[in-house]
């Protein structure tokens, strides 16, 4: 118990500095494949930081109760996960986050934020099958869906669910907001959504996603590394390098890929879905 609320309390407070870094590093490196110099590796908390002494002239009022939800829900997520909770309602709670941020956007009646929220919804609808089958993966190599249970057995998850690791993997590109499947909102600034769902937010409602932003791409990479953890105390190290890993690599996609339209990424991702998860579902049926 002890451990556990330890690690719920490391996880509030400095994983908002961790996403914030990365956030950081993630602009130099992006910079550097484009051969740029880039921003100082603080500039996302400058940002932030900024946001947070203008004033807040909302479209809609309702739009920061539904930016607060979003940002509690998206803390409760990662709290969870830390504290060896339920890994199946952990990703429930991060589905009714995003429902809240979809408000956030639909609720200001703007063209452009109303179409980014449609296409959050559908990036909802592309993901949640591989989601759903990560979870499943982790009960039936684990036989438990408690995260305590999952770190704590002889061999790594990923030994099992090879295919179900490459599709979570595939769908982070979709919740880490990358190309090609930076569909609902993007941090390039050329695209012809203007920001799609964050279109009308600005001063502390959009500090507040940007925060809720790096909250969740920690609680993501933590994902990453239960496929690697177990009771050896050297696999957390191979499994913050794999998190590391996959976090570069998905910077490497999104300076290599064009966004595309929602159909390809919804067929594109089901298909992965449904071969890498699917199969590598019904052989650990077969073998347990």
């Amino acid at each position: 118990m002890l451990k556990s609320v330890i690690a719920v309390i490391a996880y509030v407070l400095l994983a908002p500095l961790i996403g914030g870094l990365l956030a950081g590093w993630e602009r130099k490196i992006s910079a550097r494949m484009q051969r740029r110099v880039g921003p100082p590796l603080l500039q996302p908390f400058y940002d932030v930081q900024k946001l947070f002494h203008k004033q807040t002239i909302a479209v809609d009022k309702a739009q920061g109760m539904f930016l607060i939800s979003y940002f509690v829900l998206m803390i409760f997520t990662g709290a969870m996960i830390f504290a060896g909770m339920d890994i199946l309602m952990t990703f429930f709670v991060l589905s009714t986050a995003s429902t809240f941020l979809y408000f956030a956007a639909v609720v200001t009646s703007s063209p452009y934020s109303t179409l980014g929220g449609s296409r959050e919804l559908i990036q909802m609808m592309t993901y949640e099958p591989a989601v759903l089958l990560t979870c499943v993966g982790f009960y039936l190599a684990a036989d438990s869906f408690n995260v305590s249970k999952i770190i704590s057995q002889k061999m790594s998850m990923i030994l099992y669910l090879p295919g179900i690791f490459f599709a979570f993997v595939f769908i982070l590109t979709i919740k880490m907001r990358k190309s090609p499947f930076d569909l609902s909102a993007s941090h390039h600034p050329h695209q012809e959504l203007v920001k799609g769902i964050t279109t009308e937010m600005g001063a502390k409602n959009l500090a507040l996603f940007e925060i809720s932003e790096w909250y969740e791409n920690v609680f993501l990479l933590s994902v990453v590394a239960l496929f690697v953890i177990n009771r050896n105390p050297l696999s957390w190290v191979v499994a913050v390098l794999v998190a590391l890993f996959v976090w570069f690599l998905e910077i490497l996609i999104d300076n290599s890929s064009a966004r595309v339209k929602w159909p390809v990424m919804l067929t594109t991702t089901w298909v992965v879905t449904l071969l890498a998860a699917g199969v590598n579902l019904l052989v650990l049926m077969l073998i347990k």
